[in-house]
């Protein structure tokens, strides 16, 4: 599939060859599903921590004794009913992340990308760098794309200039995102992928 390149003024300048097997790749809905999941589960901390009746302070004393008072038996202020007390079956820190098999993440990248060039959302721009870090550069650049209102994934190579990157970074809409870093949850969450000519061949290469 051919796909158009255009400069910083939105002016085209030619065009790139895109492995149909790449462009017309099937979505599959089950596989993206399974990839989001996997990716936010390896995001989480797992910190969260309750304390057992064991683990809270104080407690140690039975209250009143167990006979004779016309009150309900109690062992410790620290039991579970008490307010104060302990939390039964509580979160506990723990890893949440877990092996999902390569080749599902290779075809759930392959259909988020896919389906970002079938919807038209995929555009290709000539490598382009800044002189100076001006957010004021970025922001013309997406106007002259149209892309001002829209949310924008800009996969870059890994070497791009810090000048260009600081002039995106302060934009809330952008994300700056390195080849190497290309993932589907981000792919999805931005409207537009917008990806530097030089870097096609690693995507396609990734997604071979």
């Amino acid at each position: 599939m051919e796909i158009k390149v255009v400069d910083l003024n939105n002016k085209e300048t030619g065009t790139v060859q895109i492995k149909d097997e790449i462009a017309n790749a099937p979505i599959k809905q089950h596989a993206v599903w399974e990839t989001v999941k996997w990716q936010l589960a390896k995001r989480r901390r797992g910190t969260h921590s309750t304390k057992t009746r064991g683990e809270v302070r104080g407690g140690g004393r039975k209250p009143w004794p167990q006979k004779h008072t016309g009150r309900a038996r109690q062992g410790s202020i620290r039991a579970p009913q008490w307010v104060g007390g302990g939390v039964v079956h509580g979160p506990k820190p723990r890893d949440y992340s877990y092996n999902l098999p390569k080749k599902v993440r290779k075809v759930a990248l392959k259909s988020v990308v896919a389906g970002r060039i079938q919807e038209g959302n995929f555009i290709v721009v000539e490598d382009f760098s800044f002189e100076k870090p001006k957010t004021k550069q970025a922001v013309e650049f997406l106007k002259n794309l149209g892309l001002e209102n829209s949310k924008v994934l800009l996969v870059v190579p890994a070497e791009l200039d810090e000048n260009t990157y600081l002039s995106f970074r302060n934009l809330p809409n952008v994300k700056v995102l390195p080849v190497e870093g290309l993932n589907v949850y981000d792919i999805l969450c931005y409207d537009k992928c917008v990806v530097f000519k030089s870097i096609l061949p690693k995507i396609e290469e990734r997604l071979s």
